[in-house]
């Protein structure tokens, strides 16, 4: 299996869309606001959010995810 990996600013802008069809307005800024604020750190989380899991487990629910939407 072959991975394409894309930069992060396209993949934020891929979120941005999705989530604009999915939310109003408002909350969109409510979101994006406390989202630009907080103090997660994705490197020091992520080894849990995808524990026990491989690449291709990975792949097939996102792409359940997008065939879904």
């Amino acid at each position: 299996m072959t991975v394409k990996l894309t930069n992060t600013q396209q993949v934020f802008q891929e979120a941005i869309e999705i989530l604009f069809t999915h939310l109003t307005p408002s909350k969109m800024t409510l979101l994006l606001a406390n989202w630009q604020h907080d103090e997660s750190n994705y490197l020091k989380i992520k080894d849990k959010l995808f524990e026990n899991q491989t690449i291709e487990d990975i792949y097939r629910q996102a792409k359940a995810l997008e065939e879904n939407l």
